[in-house]
């Protein structure tokens, strides 16, 4: 368990910086096609952040996550099925996958400054919920045992 709280805050850490690097380049006021893109990196950054602590803890449980297309999504079930995180949050994270998928495959000149606005605006709320709900669960699953499911 000692590994896996390390890997956690390694990522969290890197969520963290990211966070702050967005705040920063949401308070220009007009923003370049070169900045959206940036906001856009840096909201795929802190969602790739979260996908990557809930696969090390289903990794640590022992559960694999599918290779097929629609592991993301699957990732997102699996950690609500094991008790990881909430139904609600996940349907909240469902908008950042889908966000993830757009971002991966359009170009940056693309992106919308109202769409990035929306999505960058609760981001940190999120971040908040998720590392709350992540918390809890390693602390019961200490409790419990983390090989338990």
């Amino acid at each position: 368990m000692d590994s896996l709280s390390k890997r956690i805050l390694a990522e969290k850490e890197n969520v963290e910086k990211a966070l702050i690097t967005l705040e920063k380049a949401l308070k220009r006021k007009r923003k370049t096609t070169s900045e959206l893109a940036a906001i856009g990196t840096f909201l795929h950054n802190i969602y790739s952040g979260i996908e990557n602590i809930l696969k090390q803890i289903l990794k640590e449980k022992n559960i694999k996550v599918s290779k097929f297309e629609s592991w993301h999504k699957d990732l997102l079930n699996l950690s609500v099925t094991n008790k990881i995180i909430s139904l609600t949050l996940s349907d909240e994270l469902y908008e950042y996958l889908a966000f993830r998928h757009f971002f991966v495959h359009a170009y940056g000149f693309m992106l919308l400054e109202d769409q990035l606005k929306d999505l960058a605006e609760n981001i940190s709320r999120i971040w908040s919920e998720f590392v709350l709900e992540i918390k809890n669960f390693i602390t019961t699953t200490e409790n419990n045992g983390l090989q338990e499911s």
